[in-house]
């Protein structure tokens, strides 16, 4: 298994990493007051900053840095100097903590763009709780929205121990601030433009930088072809690459007709095509310094692009083959060059999915599964085409996802955790279990009434059992961008009956049956109305049930959640939402959102 190895983690994309500043505040009364709380204080901090550095990563698997204040603040000079370091250390998003009361104009974060929380300790002698309600407040008269975090219970004053509930926050907030923090800066790369009338292709720069601090960067589809004729990407990397294809990459049946199947000699034309484009498209979304040896120093810069989406059909499938090759390994946790960080590759250039598959990605830091949203198998259609009557948790029906393109290899759900089938972020993944995945994928020729061009599609069935979370992001006239969350589960069918129904659409593509959480309200009554309420033909599929991380994430960048399953005692939002309405939890949502707009502009 040497072509099998784990990479090294590392920052493929310019700019530093974020970090996280931990601000210890205190009652700056002195002579006995302060002296007396400064212990106390500064172990609230290390704690946050232990907790935080052992339990969260970058999603590059980078360590993340903690910053703590030099000093404990007491009031506005220290602040500022708290501030000072943070601005040299490269800090975005802040954790206040303190055991006691403290003034709260003088010691809040002002920083107006930054994630913020604090946590307030929940004690008796001096307690946190009440500076917590304070600096809140200062918060939101301000319009500056920051987290509140309270421990349900009391604890002892010298307890240094952080409660479950308050880790849970902790370690939700952060890991949402850092993603935040993440898109700062860096761009969304599209190549090519509109594909099939898709609204998702047809890119929003103003939500782009307004939402999310980002850059839209175009590139024609023509610069794969100018690549490969001038030979511009690293012959070395790809004879590499054509070895380990023809080593792990199966290729499946042709369902084509016989009399215009493509020649041996043409499909083999095509598996090398698709190889450098692969190489190419990466390479144009972070760079490769190699090419400026190579006399190409503009090429080897790249659009340092976070995310990038092909347009692919009709424009280029209609006469090239297509990009599913390409889009399966980007977004696979694995290539020719080991075990390493996925990218974020959207069919269709469908950029709204891409920035869901983004927000999914950073939070789990696993491999994310672009899909078609497709078609809804009610329990009578089943039985009439199959025969067979639905039991379990399929009894209701299920939504068939498959898509011809970007659906990563991670999601065979051939790795495991604990014994069960699982995406795992990529410095968790064997070598074993990546051959697993492979082994269990076809790489099957295009089906040609399709992609007249040619090229192959990814085809594999995923394994049941596995929790998930389907989202999508929308944008609205008038409205702007609104995210959907969906958790359920991924089952498994019967052969059979996976047979008969896989037939129906493309037996070629890969198919994920998924059976989202039902409530018995709204879009949730039932699973026709998950699907009939979906915004889009795609949707954006991660690991583990991620909703109220999502739902966190959303409220930061003030994009509000229209439509979801997460249980109410879950949501976890800025003290300020709930201003805008405690009972109708997802209106407030939206009011709030409104009324503190894109958090750039």
């Amino acid at each position: 298994m040497q072509e099998i190895t784990l990479t090294t983690p590392t920052n493929r994309l310019k700019g530093t990493l974020p970090k996280v500043g931990i601000r210890p505040t205190i009652d700056g009364r002195r002579k006995g007051v302060r002296e007396s709380l400064e212990e106390q204080t500064l172990s609230m901090a290390k704690s946050a900053a232990s907790l935080i550095t052992k339990k969260i990563k970058h999603s590059n698997g980078m360590p993340v840095e903690c910053v703590i204040s030099d000093t404990c603040i007491g009031g506005i000079s220290e602040s500022t100097k708290a501030d000072e370091k943070f601005e040299k250390e490269g800090v975005d998003v802040t954790l206040t903590v303190t055991p006691s009361w403290c003034y709260g104009s003088e010691t809040m974060d002002m920083h107006p763009i930054r994630p913020k929380a604090i946590w307030g300790f929940n004690g008796t002698e001096r307690p946190g709780a009440v500076y917590l309600s304070a600096v809140l407040a200062a918060h939101n008269q301000k319009g500056i929205p920051a987290f509140g975090i309270y421990g349900k219970d009391v604890q002892d004053k010298d307890d240094t121990e952080i409660p479950e509930d308050i880790e849970e926050k902790i370690l939700q907030f952060v890991k949402a601030g850092l993603a935040v923090a993440t898109m700062q800066g860096k761009s969304y790369l599209s190549i090519g433009g509109v594909s099939m009338g898709i609204a998702g292709s047809m890119i929003n720069p103003d939500f782009f930088e307004d939402y999310l601090a980002m850059r839209v960067e175009y590139v024609d589809m023509t610069e794969f072809i100018r690549r490969i004729e001038e030979e511009i990407y690293d012959k070395e990397e790809y004879q590499k690459a054509i070895k380990w294809v023809k080593k792990y990459c199966k290729e499946g049946p042709d369902n084509n007709p016989e009399n215009i199947q493509k020649s041996r000699e043409e499909k083999n034309r095509d598996w090398e095509m698709v190889v450098k484009m692969t190489i190419i498209a990466r390479d144009l979304m972070i760079g490769n310094p190699k090419l400026a040896k190579l006399g190409f120093k503009e090429e080897a810069l790249g659009h340092n692009a976070i995310a990038a989406g092909f347009q692919g059909q009709r424009h280029w499938t209609d006469h090239f083959p297509n990009g599913d090759f390409m889009e399966t390994i980007l977004n696979s946790s694995f290539d020719w060059n080991g075990i390493r960080a996925p990218f974020i590759f959207a069919t269709e250039n469908d950029s709204l999915n891409a920035v869901s598959m983004l927000f999914g990605n950073l939070l789990t830091n696993t491999a994310q599964l672009f899909c078609d949203v497709r078609t809804y198998w009610s329990p009578d259609a089943v039985k009439r085409v199959t025969g067979h009557k639905l039991s379990g948790i399929s009894e209701n029906g299920f939504i068939h996802l498959i898509n011809s393109g970007s659906a990563c290899l991670d999601w065979t759900g051939e790795q495991n955790i604990d014994g069960k089938p699982a995406i795992k972020p990529y410095w968790d993944i064997t070598p074993e279990e990546v051959e697993k995945c492979l082994d269990s994928t076809l790489f099957r020729p295009a089906i040609l009434e399709y992609f007249r061009g040619g090229g192959s599609s990814t085809n594999f069935l995923t394994k049941g059992g596995m929790p998930v979370t389907m989202s999508r992001i929308n944008l609205i006239k008038g409205l702007g961008p609104a995210l959907q969350i969906a958790e359920g589960y991924i089952v498994d069918i019967p052969k059979d009956i996976n047979d008969i129904l896989n037939k129906r659409t493309d037996p070629t593509w890969p198919t994920t049956w998924f059976v989202p959480n039902l409530t018995g309200r709204g879009a949730f009554k039932d699973v026709y109305s998950v699907m009939n309420s979906w915004g889009a033909n795609h949707g954006a599929v991660s690991y583990g049930h991620i909703g109220a991380k999502l739902i966190t994430l959303a409220s930061m960048l003030r994009i509000p959640v229209y439509m979801h399953n997460v249980s109410e005692d879950k949501i976890f939002r800025p003290s300020a939402w709930n201003a805008f309405g405690t009972k109708d939890l997802e209106g407030a949502d939206f009011r709030a959102c409104k009324n503190y707009g894109p958090l750039y502009r």
